[in-house]
């Protein structure tokens, strides 16, 4: 549990690092978040599918793949539920709440609160991670969703502080964003714990999750600065960092 708990202080704690170099540099450049964001997405992909499909097709024995491909749909409905109730990062740019255009405190907050939604299922997903008693996996699920955090805090500093906010209350809001992951990550791993009867299911509802993100946040986000190519390689080689993490530690 201890283990689990530094985890999720890590992966909530990423943002808020985000957030602190957002302060120095308040003009992050797209083609270096693209290419965190990218690697972070590859990370995410191949740790969703060998860390969280691939047990949640062992465990559910009989019917588990069944249950694996109804794990993976609801969890990608339910963000896109939550997408469509609070729109995220790139849904945002080209709105009359695109981040750096934003000159209201209440729209910037919206961008905000949008961030923070969002990184709960993500945090659940790394508990789940933990639920099913891979450490290794899990840890890596972790990193990929914590690197995907950095950049992630850094453009959220910006548009607070133009928008007028103080700068210790813009590192609470960061703060907050980042505190909402440690809760999900402490559900996911509790709700496994609890009831072993749901890993298989939990599984691949996590990674239904994870795969809705990336394909709906994170691969439209590297891809809206012209720097296609650079992402793309950048997926390719966090992809292939995580399966040579798999195959080292035996997983």
């Amino acid at each position: 549990m201890r283990l689990v708990l530094l985890t999720a202080l890590g992966v909530g704690g990423a943002t808020v690092i985000g957030a602190v170099i957002g302060f120095f540099f308040k003009k992050i450049s797209h083609k270096f978040s693209d290419i965190v964001i990218a690697f972070a997405a590859g990370v995410m992909l191949a740790a969703s599918v060998l860390g969280l499909v691939l047990p949640s097709l062992e465990y559910g024995g009989k019917y588990g793949l069944f249950i694996t491909i109804a794990g993976i749909f609801v969890g990608a409905l339910c963000l896109n539920l939550v997408d469509k109730l609070v729109p995220h990062l790139h849904k945002l740019v080209g709105t009359d709440i695109e981040p750096h255009h934003a000159t209201k405190l209440n729209k910037v907050l919206l961008f905000v609160t949008a961030i923070a939604i969002h990184n709960f299922p993500e945090g659940i997903a790394a508990g789940v991670g933990f639920g099913a008693g891979d450490t290794s996996q899990a840890l890596v699920i972790a990193g990929g969703i914590a690197l995907q955090n950095i950049p992630e805090g850094m453009v959220i500093i910006g548009p607070m502080l133009a928008a007028g906010m103080k700068p210790g209350r813009t590192f609470v809001c960061a703060m907050i964003t980042g505190l909402v992951e440690v809760v999900g990550t402490l559900i996911g791993y509790l709700a496994v714990s609890v009831a072993s009867a749901i890993l298989p299911f939990a599984l691949a509802f996590a990674a239904g999750t994870m795969l809705y993100v990336i394909n709906d946040e994170m691969i439209p986000e590297t891809h809206a600065h012209g720097n296609e190519r650079g992402a793309t390689w950048a997926l390719l080689v966090g992809f292939c960092v995580m399966l040579a993490t798999d195959v080292l530690l035996g997983g």
